[in-house]
């Protein structure tokens, strides 16, 4: 097996301060802080089979302004695996969250949540609970999606055409048992071309297979169980904080159709960023322009009034209405007409869709 040296970036940073949270129903969760003690606060969550590890690029690029607080979901990372199949749920998840802010957002502050995949979720599970509203300014949405994964999943190729095959085909490879093993060339191959784009750098992969192999088989199954049948639906139609959505174009496990409908049902859409080319792993991906997007929005909900001091590196083009192709979008111009986010006449425009360069 060749090795593949793990660029800095991606290993993880030294906390400031690491807690044990217990969660509702006693699961001991695992959670760090980084950053700056007494600025504001960003909560990160990561996604299906990952760890806090996943945020390491991200955080490197907040940590300098903000105070970052990231955790282990139930059963990834340190936390605690539940000892029983009933344990996972997306009430765990927000039940989770909420012990998370609780413990780490004092009485009375508010953080920006931003989600990755599972993440994101969690987030849209716990939309309506009133001890999560309390303690949230903002949220950012990352490559999720709140129903369907299955039937809009699209790592099959596009020859296997009949809808029941290919809904039975991608369930039997979210729901597969098969151990993961060590990181071979077959692994980071394959784990490339269903959750990253196909300009991912060779640090990148071997990042994210690092990562997703260290999750528990029986973790990893008990949880796909759950995003097989998922339904936060009723959860996003309730998050009243504003809220910002990001997916990439190549985007393979949610791909950008649930986006879109996720921009639709929000109250308060703040809108909606494409990555062209990026695929479901975008935190590790294209860290510098979801860094960008987090401190948008607390720049903006969080501290008003604070200075966008984000390094040269972190800033986002101006925004552009430019759709994804084929896709429309709401709030988004035809091509040739200027003005970002203009509709058509008399119908307004709830939230921007912008792209960022490839």
């Amino acid at each position: 097996m060749t090795a593949v040296h793990l660029p800095a970036e991606y290993v993880p940073p030294t906390p400031v301060e690491e807690l044990s949270v217990r969660s509702a129903d006693g699961i001991r969760l695992h959670v760090e802080v980084h950053g700056q003690p007494g600025a504001p606060t960003v909560v990160l969550s990561h996604g299906w089979t990952c760890s806090t590890a996943f945020w390491a690029p991200v955080i490197r690029e907040l940590a300098d302004r903000y105070r970052v607080v990231v955790y282990d979901q139930r059963g990834h990372g340190h936390s605690e695996i539940p000892p029983s199949r009933v344990r996972y749920s997306t009430r765990a998840l927000a039940e989770d969250l909420a012990a998370v802010l609780e413990r780490t957002v004092p009485a009375g502050e508010r953080a920006v949540l931003a989600g990755h995949s599972m993440g994101g979720m969690t987030i849209m599970a716990a939309g309506g609970r009133p001890e999560v509203a309390e303690r949230t300014a903002a949220n950012v949405l990352i490559s999720t999606g709140p129903a369907e994964l299955v039937a809009e999943l699209t790592v099959l190729p596009d020859g296997v055409r009949a809808p029941g095959l290919r809904r039975f085909l991608h369930r039997q490879l979210l729901r597969s048992r098969m151990p993961l093993g060590p990181v071979s060339g077959v692994s980071r191959a394959a784990l490339k071309y269903a959750v990253m784009g196909p300009g991912s750098p060779a640090g990148q992969v071997e990042a994210t297979a690092r990562i997703v192999h260290a999750c528990p088989t029986g973790v990893r199954f008990h949880w796909a169980g759950v995003l097989d049948r998922l339904d936060v639906r009723a959860g996003l139609g309730r998050i009243t904080a504003p809220t910002a959505v990001v997916v990439g174009t190549a985007d393979r496990l949610t791909p950008p159709v649930h986006a879109h409908r996720m921009v639709a049902e929000l109250a308060d859409p703040q809108g909606l960023l494409l990555l062209p080319g990026v695929g479901h792993m975008a935190p590790l991906e294209r860290p510098v322009e979801i860094a960008a997007e987090i401190d948008r929005m607390a720049s903006a909900h969080l501290a008003p009034g604070r200075a966008t001091d984000a390094p040269a590196s972190a800033a986002v083009p101006p925004p552009a209405s430019v759709s994804e192709p084929g896709v429309p979008g709401p709030g988004v111009s035809e091509p040739g007409v200027p003005g970002p986010g203009v509709s058509e006449p008399g119908v307004p425009a709830p939230a921007v869709e912008r792209t960022t360069a490839a």
